[in-house]
């Protein structure tokens, strides 16, 4: 569950919270002292009922007790009236039968209070006995709608929209205030990816606004942290172009001296100086590789884009490759070309296949063959080089195209490699706006190239 869904739910809850304990105020507060004030009501309407009859009956006998009850049932919330003797007999009565009010009648005789009984939801008995002037003892029982407090949001129709005016208020402002607390993470969390991608200018301090909080410290911790990311890699990168440069002028004196020392050698010393000369055509390879690199990244080098037919760039690289493998015992083969065409530099995707393609010759068992494919897949062509040489860890699959890494301790010495390869083909595939990945398959490394086609 992500932040912002996490925020706005708890948001959700605390309204709903907030709403429940507004409602049980109301009713502990409000609703509830009024049901006890009208309890309180209705046993004293009751006891004054009760002794008005027996004052009435003294004067005005059965016709204006009659005319009394008659009185009492023009109230609102009156539904029933009954006089009853003590042995149980109705006197004056709209019920016919008094099983009803039995326990009521028993209890208001017993203490000589007004009885209230809660029994029924919507309607509540109330009982209380009196003497007559001839010595009868009667009760007075009466139904009295209960009282029903008024809801929260009233009684009329309306209350339901009133219920989704609600709803849907809180809604919006626990979604308005999760996407203000989560918004900023978001884009910190998308700058921090464009950062990894490689994009060192990415900066979020401008983007989440004119906050003073920790979300905007936190941005501009972050504006902080990228700018030192982008002048220690700026700062490395300037370095190994310069250090490229420096050297390649030292190196090109000591291969002429190199060429006069072995016009003057011996057969004790021409292998020493054999041996030199390869390592300084190694360097020399190095350091061309360096400074291509250090173009690549800094984006200074330019190249002319053309429509390139890739299918048959493939094919040519993949033969020259196959010729040098099959010197060391080992082929390469193209298991599927499809027609794809793009627009770029033909030098840098050559160089970028080329390196992918002599890595894996170099590192493929003896005897087996590196498979080339070429797909067009969905818009885009997807070249892709599989060799079988074990493949790679996991874990070391991400610093493949790392500058000089090596998986092994000695992996790339031992089989003459400068470990510029795959990083130069990284950068020259992003030049192109591509992507470039490895992973593990079967028994070796399969590195895919995916660029947009025109």
């Amino acid at each position: 569950m992500n932040l912002f869904l996490k925020i706005f739910l708890w948001f959700l809850v605390a309204s709903a919270v907030m709403v429940g304990v507004v409602v049980f105020l109301n009713w502990t507060v409000t609703t509830e002292p009024v049901v006890s004030r009208w309890q309180t009501s209705v046993r004293n309407q009751t006891n004054l009922y009760a002794a008005t009859i027996a004052q009435i009956y003294a004067t005005q006998g059965e016709a204006g007790v009659s005319e009394f009850l008659a009185r009492i049932h023009d109230v609102d919330t009156v539904t029933e009236v009954n006089l009853v003797r003590r042995d149980g007999r109705l006197w004056l009565s709209d019920s016919n039968d008094v099983s009803n009010y039995k326990d009521v009648i028993a209890g208001t005789f017993d203490s000589s209070a007004v009885e209230l009984e809660l029994n029924s939801v919507d309607t509540a008995l109330t009982a209380k006995n009196f003497t007559l002037p001839d010595g009868g003892e009667y009760a007075l029982v009466i139904r009295w709608d209960r009282l029903r407090p008024t809801p929260f949001f009233g009684e009329s129709q309306l209350r339901y929209m009133r219920y989704a005016a609600l709803l849907l208020t809180a809604l919006l402002v626990c979604y308005a205030l999760a996407r203000y607390l989560s918004s900023p993470i978001q884009k910190i969390r998308r700058a921090t990816q464009k950062l990894a991608e490689g994009e060192l200018q990415t900066r979020v301090g401008d983007k989440v606004g004119n906050r003073r909080d920790e979300l905007a410290v936190l941005a501009q911790d972050f504006d902080v942290m990228a700018a030192r990311i982008e002048s220690l890699i700026t700062s490395q990168q300037r370095l190994s172009r310069d250090v490229s440069h420096e050297l390649r002028s030292p190196l090109a004196r000591m291969n002429v001296a190199l060429e006069i020392a072995k016009q003057k050698s011996n057969g004790d010393t021409a292998p020493f100086l054999n041996r030199i000369e390869a390592e300084s055509n190694r360097l020399n390879e190095m350091i061309s590789r360096l400074l291509t690199l250090s173009k690549l990244e800094t984006g200074s080098q330019d190249f002319d884009r053309s429509e390139i037919d890739l299918k048959a760039l493939v094919e040519q690289v993949a033969s020259d490759a196959d010729f040098e493998a099959n010197a060391v015992g080992k082929s390469v083969t193209i298991t599927e070309s499809d027609n794809c065409h793009i627009v770029g530099s033909d030098e840098l995707v050559s160089s970028a296949v080329e390196n992918v393609l002599r890595n894996a010759v170099r590192y493929t068992r003896d005897g087996t063959s590196v498979e080339v494919s070429l797909k067009s897949r969905d818009g885009s062509a997807v070249v892709s080089v599989q060799d079988h040489g074990g493949g790679v860890p996991e874990a070391e699959l991400k610093n493949l195209f790392r500058p000089f890494y090596r998986v092994g301790e000695a992996r790339d010495r031992n089989t003459g490699g400068t470990g510029l390869g795959l990083a130069i083909a990284e950068q020259a595939i992003k030049a192109h706006k591509g992507k470039i990945q490895a992973k593990n398959s079967g028994d070796g490394l399969v590195v895919e190239i995916s660029i947009k086609c025109e």
